[in-house]
């Protein structure tokens, strides 16, 4: 089970990746406008909110896959809090993005899955040890 929540943390982490390049480098390109729902000129003027908000994203992914590499190189409580605390942020994110804008439910669902799911799979992983 462990390892399932590792592999599921990564994919968290990527996804954030990914995030952290729709808001930070293509946030004004028609296709994440389309994503995200925004004209040209709110893309614009939002650029620097996005651009801020991607690199939360970016360090949330870092913390994560900093956590997994560590794991097997004996590092084990920091590798686990890092990965605990980097898809906790994610799936904490993703529930204030829930209630604060009800109608962005499949963004929120999106974003919070994957590290819900990790979540799960680790600390069943840790109790059945």
């Amino acid at each position: 089970m462990t390892i399932l929540g590792l592999v599921l943390a990564a994919l968290a982490a990527l996804l954030h990746v990914y995030i952290f390049y729709m808001e930070s480098i293509a946030w004004t390109t028609p296709r994440v406008r389309a994503v995200f729902g925004t004209s040209e000129d709110e893309a614009r003027a939002t650029k620097q909110l996005a651009f801020n908000q991607g690199f939360y994203n970016l360090f949330l992914a870092i913390a994560v896959l900093l956590g997994i590499v560590l794991l097997p190189l004996g590092y084990s409580v920091v590798g686990l809090t890092l990965v605990f605390v980097g898809t906790g942020s994610m799936l904490a994110a993703a529930l204030v993005l829930l209630l604060s804008s009800p109608d962005k439910r499949r963004a929120a669902i999106i974003q919070g899955a994957l590290p819900a799911l990790a979540i799960v799979a680790l600390v069943i992983g840790l109790l059945i040890g």
